[in-house]
C-alpha cells in the first residue's frame, strides 16, 4: 500500500513538472511569435538620434555527456535617444554593435523593436 501511494505521488509530480514546464515554453514561444507579427506590421520609421549608451549580455551554455562541454554567446544592445528625450534600447548583430560609438548622432532606421540601420551623420 505505502509503495502505490508513493509511486502515485510520483506520477502526479512528474506530469505536473512536464505540464509547468510545457506551459513555460509555449508561453516564451507565443511572446515571441506575437513581437514579430507586431513589428512586422509597425510601420518603417528613420528619426534623428544620438547613442547614449551600449552594452552586452555575454550568456555561458554548459552541455552535459561523455564530454563537457562550455559555449558561450554575446547579445548587443544599443540605447538611441530621440530629440524627444525619449530613449529606446534595441537588440543589433555584433558587426553592427562594433561600428556603432556612444555619443554618436545620425539616422535610426527601425520597425517596431526591430534594429534595422544607423547612418552616421558627421
Amino acid at each position: 500500500m505505502g509503495f502505490a501511494f508513493g509511486f502515485g505521488l510520483f506520477e502526479i509530480m512528474f506530469f505536473f513538472m512536464f505540464g509547468l514546464v510545457a506551459a513555460i515554453f509555449l508561453t516564451v514561444l507565443i511572446k515571441g511569435i506575437s513581437q514579430w507579427n507586431k513589428n512586422n506590421h509597425s510601420p518603417r520609421l528613420t528619426v534623428p538620434v544620438t547613442v547614449v549608451a551600449k552594452r552586452t549580455n555575454v550568456s555561458r551554455h554548459h552541455h552535459g555527456g561523455e564530454h563537457h562541454h562550455t559555449s558561450t554567446s554575446t547579445s548587443y544592445y544599443v540605447t538611441f535617444q530621440v530629440e524627444s528625450g525619449d530613449r529606446m534600447e534595441l537588440h543589433m548583430s555584433g558587426s553592427q554593435y562594433g561600428l556603432i560609438v556612444e555619443g554618436d548622432k545620425g539616422l535610426l532606421t527601425f520597425q517596431g523593436t526591430r534594429f534595422l540601420d544607423f547612418q552616421r551623420q558627421f
